[in-house]
């Protein structure tokens, strides 16, 4: 399946600073249910819209000091995501709906949650501190994350 991700030469960088990871406190669903990010271990069974269901097999934590992107329960979807929820601006948010269509031109496409700020619903936060989880498998995947779906990075 192809993810989707935005024409680098139409587009600024899909990836430009490398804080693409989730913050603590964002969920992500498992076999297991919904696991708090900071609380997944190697080898714990993500579902992925793209295969299913892939194996964690690292996690890279990192501190940074970013403008983080608070996005609206219900505003990318009837229930994307389910909650409110807060994100790098980096983070690659895959959007599959006339929302793509009307913003992007494309029937599905994968973007950085900035590219996504529209000042009511999708609004950056103040610069913040924050921990971030980078979630590598053996290829990149569509997870849900607050039932969202973002993209992990190729590793």
């Amino acid at each position: 399946m192809h993810l989707g991700f935005e024409d680098t030469k139409t587009i600024a960088p899909v990836n430009t600073t490398g804080l693409t990871g989730l913050i603590s406190g964002t969920t992500v669903m498992t076999l297991d249910g919904e696991i708090p990010v900071e609380h997944l271990t190697i080898g714990d069974r993500v579902i992925t819209r793209d295969s299913g269901m892939a194996v964690l097999l690292s996690i890279e934590t990192k501190t940074a000091d970013i403008a983080p992107i608070h996005i609206k329960a219900g505003s990318l979807g009837h229930t994307r995501p389910d909650r409110d929820m807060t994100l790098s601006p980096e983070a690659l948010v895959h959007i599959r709906d006339w929302r793509a269509e009307a913003l992007f031109g494309k029937a599905e496409i994968t973007v950085p949650a900035r590219r996504l700020i529209d000042g009511e619903f999708v609004s950056e936060g103040a610069k913040r501190r924050v921990k971030l989880h980078e979630l590598v498998f053996d290829r990149p995947h569509i997870i849900y994350a607050d039932g969202l779906e973002v993209a992990t990075t190729p590793h």
